[in-house]
């Protein structure tokens, strides 16, 4: 009985491993864009449909061109809008390699996963 028990645990062990791994494999493949150097622009959101475009690509221009070489990475971090300001933000995500849009949760996943050098 005690030797059931101990495979049990170790098995049991062994799969809460593999899936920590699995995660952390998607969170790789998910924010490989963002870059681990630089500085991190996190913009808070919430109702903010009728501004955020216009915002982010202003940012995203001054990034682009040179005005702020030292702007790396902006997260949008969405916090439960009731319009649609995710939606807006999503749209530019694939135009931006430094823009993504996530919620707050994912927000801070993130920042906990980007690699020290």
């Amino acid at each position: 009985m005690t030797e059931f028990a101990l495979n049990t645990i170790f098995w049991t062990l062994a799969l809460y491993g593999f899936f920590e791994i699995i995660k952390d494999i998607i969170y790789i493949v998910t924010y490989t864009k963002l870059q681990s150097d630089g500085i991190y622009l996190i913009i808070a959101v919430k109702n903010q449909e009728e501004k955020i475009e216009g915002f982010l690509r202003s940012s995203m221009f001054k990034i682009l061109y040179g005005k702020e070489d030292y702007l790396k990475n902006i997260i949008v971090a969405d916090l439960k809008s009731e319009d649609k300001t995710k939606e807006i933000a999503k749209k530019l995500e694939p135009e931006y390699d430094c823009l993504k849009v996530t919620t707050w949760k994912e927000c801070k996943d993130i920042i906990d996963n980007v690699n020290e050098n």
